[in-house]
């Protein structure tokens, strides 16, 4: 088991950056992949960021460039990077841990960017 606890979200204007913590614990050793999902408003759950246990990372287009995931293992803990906001960033934003054949994942944080 894998317990994630996000946090960090809220409203911002158009360029503005946030970043996003995720506290994690449990049995975090078996954990092969991490990453940030978002759920825009009316819209299903989009993966936009991944981190696996290697340090290698992957971007959805849509925030390449702009947003970074990034984690602190002596804190357990992982972030998200959001840098030069737009409002189609709008969304609940989900960590989750991937131990294969499970993925755990926290209760969510809401960012909202005005124009």
């Amino acid at each position: 088991q894998v317990h994630l606890v996000e946090s960090g979200g809220g409203s911002v204007d158009v360029g503005e950056s946030l970043t996003l913590s995720c506290v994690m614990s449990g049995d975090i050793g078996n954990v092969d992949t991490f990453g940030w999902s978002r759920q825009p408003p009316g819209r299903p759950r989009d993966h936009i960021a991944y981190l696996t246990k290697d340090d290698r990372t992957m971007y959805d287009d849509s925030v390449k460039g702009r947003f970074t995931i990034y984690r602190d293992n002596i804190k357990n803990m992982l972030y998200l990077r959001m840098n030069n906001l737009k409002p189609s960033d709008t969304a609940v934003y989900f960590c989750a841990a991937d131990t294969k054949p499970q993925t755990f994942w926290g209760q969510g944080t809401q960012v909202t960017v005005s124009s």
